[in-house]
């Protein structure tokens, strides 16, 4: 079973935002040496205790720090972008990193209203093109223009010797039934979706047109999943993302993750104490056993090629803690 890992790039209380991205990278690094397929960092906008509005950034960053394992965006959020840019982006650090680079898609604003507006003219407007711009951003990056395009004669150079490899993330049918219409490999976000996944996974691959001969549809599974030596140590590292994210819904967390003590420390309302149990039963938390059982009964309910791990820990430490255990449980065991 392969496994790759999704990076949001928190910062936690104790950490500066370049000390958080510079655990990113060293995430990567371990993600590589544990055997992790591939390692995606997100995409947020004025979102506090998120590092990363810039993939492409860090991912050059990430690149030069790492040898093999495959890299990439999870997601750009192309409703903000020409796709012309995010090809020549892309298609750059696949020069700069050959047949390592992978350009996840997605459709959501990653921020607030006010750096939407930002960021980009006619949000909305740009997500009903979604459609459009998937279709162009792939002619640009796979330099394949039907001649009468009237970008046919334009190249997003540098045209590298391996194209990135496209993926759409979605939550939805929307997105998966884009992805099946445009011959895309599809990440559906099931740590952040209360969708139907498996129906909506099975509607994808029945409707998949290959965009390539031979080509088949792939699928990658994305959960939230936090693993120590014993369940009670597991749970106790949980709770620092959960009350941040307890604390996030009313506009506080805005110092990062707390702390396990902070986190312990944080009174809840008998209402937010139902949300964490809620929360908790979309996440995996346990020992290298139980984590690992779990991974397998979800890519086999879900027939996932691939299962994508985030991990959100106070300790970095903890997490890459947490990235060798299910490694050594999953990846070493096959």
């Amino acid at each position: 079973m392969r496994l790759s890992i999704l990076d949001q790039a928190p910062i936690s209380t104790s950490q500066t935002p370049q000390q958080a991205l510079i655990a990113a990278m060293k995430l990567a690094q371990a993600g590589e040496k544990f055997g992790y397929s591939r390692y995606w960092i997100a995409e947020h906008h004025d979102l506090p205790g998120l590092a990363c509005p810039a993939p492409e950034v860090m991912l050059s960053y990430i690149g030069a720090h790492t040898t093999g394992i495959r890299i990439g965006s999870g997601a750009v959020l192309l409703p903000h972008y020409k796709p012309y840019k995010v090809a020549e982006v892309y298609n750059l650090l696949a020069t700069l990193f050959p047949g390592r680079i992978d350009v996840g898609i997605g459709r959501a604003p990653g921020g607030t209203t006010e750096a939407t507006n930002a960021l980009s003219d006619h949000f909305l407007q740009n997500v009903w093109n979604m459609p459009d711009k998937v279709r162009d951003l792939l002619y640009f990056i796979e330099d394949n223009f039907p001649a009468e395009h009237p970008y046919a004669n334009l190249s997003a150079a540098p045209i590298p010797p391996i194209a990135p490899e496209p993926w759409l993330l979605g939550t939805g049918k929307k997105s998966a039934m884009l992805a099946a219409e445009y011959g895309l490999s599809f990440a559906f976000g099931l740590f952040m979706s209360d969708s139907n996944a498996a129906a909506i996974i099975q509607q994808y691959k029945e409707a998949f047109k290959p965009r390539k001969q031979g080509q088949k549809p792939e699928v990658i599974l994305t959960v939230s999943a936090i693993c120590a030596e014993t369940t009670e140590r597991a749970e106790e590292l949980a709770l620092s993302p959960l009350i941040w994210s307890i604390q996030r819904g009313k506009g506080e967390g805005l110092n990062g993750v707390p702390s396990i003590e902070e986190a312990k420390q944080y009174v809840l309302t008998e209402k937010e104490s139902e949300a964490l149990q809620k929360m908790k039963q979309k996440m995996i938390i346990g020992n290298p056993q139980m984590t690992g059982q779990k991974l397998k009964e979800l890519r086999s309910k879900y027939q996932a090629d691939e299962i994508m791990i985030v991990t959100i820990t106070h300790e970095p430490e903890d997490k890459v803690r947490s990235y060798l255990l299910i490694a050594e449980e999953v990846i070493n065991k096959q």
